[in-house]
């Protein structure tokens, strides 16, 4: 993992901010703490900063040109199957100076140009300038797991790994209202959107080409047609079993030391229980808190540990840990974001990186197996038994009673008064709702009279609608599933994990998005995933003879903290 930023000019006045590159390419030090290097020329300007994990030489120092030294790349992210990808281009007639994914990558563009992206498995953002016909190509990752913001305007296109970077440009900082409309439903601003007027977020699985002043963006991956696999359920679990197999293995390659989070749940400990077989002296890290039993998971964490003898760390955490580490997590939020568990895991990355400078995570699995509470809520609106039935005629009570999400009591009445208003609402509806940190008309309360006047409502609606196309009136969990694979995966789960863990210069890694698992995911029909009884059915019985018994005897617990503590 790595820092990026570059800038190409259109024009004498654009010319003028590549005075800003060095400044903007140190702002990344610690995204890539091993080595920062520059390229420059009349209209161009690329910058890198990078954290050595493929051949940590000076070969793999960036940016990196090719042979002809026509094209030169600037990359955030890793390709796991770099390997594969070599030997193909060495039966091209390609040879290599370095063991480095980045030249793989490069002479691959070389090879395929835009094309060299469905050969990809990884989590990448990079920027490649062709010298002879002075232009720029950009793209992001299929899911979003690498960042990319960009500006633009009639004199410059300038990108980088991060907002605060792009402005060390002196660009001009206008807030957008309707993102801050946004931010105050969600607590994040979804891409492409950002704080800023003029500022975007490229979106996974898109590319940008610029060239004589025309951006031009294009999309090269989106999530195939849902449950469309006509599969027994037991050869699904068979293959689901393979392809998370190979997609941890392919991320256990490394030249510096790697471990995994574990956190006591089922992904975070199949991720675990896989790479143990495969690493020796596994080094494993977990989160805890000492004085809330409620928000605790590390006894499970324990066992899973216990079982696999990995090297286990349990980082214990007090309310003074938590509210000693909020000014350190906001010095690394690049716009408003309001996901209080950013602050255990900025924690766990920093605890993290004493020991290695790779970790792999569970991240993702809930979203493309349904492991979340809402889904199964709205799986039993949609499939009412008899306790549903008592909740639409006497759910309302729930509405007069205190509610939060600090113990299991407090925290089931706060279901039921969902549950019950969601029973009322339609699809579209009930989703945006329980995404939602608040209704619209609260956040709007809350914006000043100055920015009520400035809010573009109709914008508002328009974006709103683009985020919910994939959910029909009828609904169903695959629906929801794709929506928060859009939505809260790449704008919450991930930009937390990327946030936090470049802030200490660790490099996160995450099997459960090998996009051959997520398209055979969304291949599988939604009784594959959920039923009444049961969520990330078929996940949780591919491996259940891997994982201890206790871990599949409670309720789910996600990543929160103690806020009222």
């Amino acid at each position: 993992m790595c820092g990026i930023t570059g800038l190409l000019a259109f024009s004498c006045e654009g010319q003028s901010y590549l005075e800003y590159l060095t400044k903007a390419t140190e702002s990344l030090r610690l995204r890539g703490p091993d080595n920062l290097g520059i390229y420059r020329s009349i209209n161009v300007g690329l910058g890198h900063a990078r954290l050595s994990i493929q051949d940590v030489s000076v070969n793999g120092n960036q940016p990196m040109f090719d042979d002809s030294s026509r094209f030169i790349i600037v990359f955030n992210g890793e390709i796991y199957n770099f390997k594969e990808l070599r030997s193909l281009l060495l039966n091209n007639g390609y040879s290599f100076n370095s063991n480095s994914d980045t030249e793989v990558l490069l002479k691959l563009y070389c090879e395929y140009k835009e094309d060299c992206l469905h050969y990809l498995e990884g989590c990448f953002s990079f920027a490649i300038y062709d010298k002879e016909d002075n232009s720029l190509f950009v793209s992001r990752d299929r899911f979003g797991i690498k960042p990319l913001y960009y500006f633009l305007d009639n004199d410059k296109f300038i990108f980088a790994s991060d907002l605060r970077t792009l402005l060390c440009y002196n660009l001009p900082k206008k807030i957008d209202t309707v993102s801050l409309y946004e931010y105050l439903q969600l607590n994040y601003i979804p891409a492409p959107a950002t704080a800023l007027v003029n500022v975007s977020k490229l979106l996974p699985g898109h590319f940008l080409k610029v060239a004589n002043g025309i951006v031009q963006t294009l999309k090269y991956y989106s999530i195939p047609n849902i449950g469309v696999r006509n599969l027994k359920y037991e050869l699904a679990k068979e293959k689901l079993r393979d392809l998370l197999i190979r997609s941890v293995e392919d991320r256990l390659v490394s030249d510096v030391p790697l471990g995994t989070f574990l956190s006591g749940g089922i992904d975070s400990s199949i991720i675990t229980a896989i790479a143990a077989q495969r690493v020796s002296n596994l080094e494993t890290f977990s989160v805890g808190y000492s004085k809330n039993k409620y928000f605790d998971e590390s006894k499970y964490a324990k066992l899973v540990a216990n079982k696999y003898k990995t090297r286990h760390h349990e980082i214990m955490l007090s309310p003074n840990d938590i509210e000693s580490s909020v000014l350190d997590v906001l010095d690394h939020l690049d716009e408003p974001f309001a996901d209080s568990s950013a602050i255990p895991v900025y924690i766990l990355c920093k605890k993290t990186k004493e020991r290695v400078s790779v970790a792999l995570s569970g991240d993702g699995a809930d979203e493309i197996f349904a492991g979340y509470n809402k889904y199964y809520g709205d799986y039993r609106i949609r499939n009412p038994g008899a306790l549903e039935k008592i909740i639409k005629t006497f759910g309302g009570v729930a509405g007069v009673l205190p509610c939060s999400r600090n113990n299991k009591i407090s925290n089931y009445i706060r279901l039921v008064r969902k549950m019950h208003k969601g029973m009322y609402q339609t699809n579209q509806c009930r989703y945006w709702n329980w995404v939602g940190l608040q209704p619209e008309e609260k956040a709007f309360s809350l914006l000043s009279e100055r920015s009520k006047m400035s809010c573009n409502l109709i914008e508002f609606s328009l974006r709103k609608k683009e985020l919910l196309k994939y959910l029909n009136k009828e609904g169903g969990v695959n629906e929801w599933l794709r929506s928060d694979v859009n939505l809260v995966l790449q704008n919450d789960m991930l930009t937390k994990v990327d946030r936090m863990s470049m802030a200490n210069s660790l490099e996160v890694r995450v099997p459960f998005l090998d996009h051959s698992i997520v398209d055979f995911a969304f291949s599988l029909p939604e009784s594959y995933k959920i039923n009444k009884v049961s969520k990330k059915r078929i996940l949780q019985d591919s491996f259940r003879d891997m994982l201890p018994a206790e871990l599949y005897n409670r309720s789910k617990q996600g990543f929160e903290v103690p806020l009222l503590d």
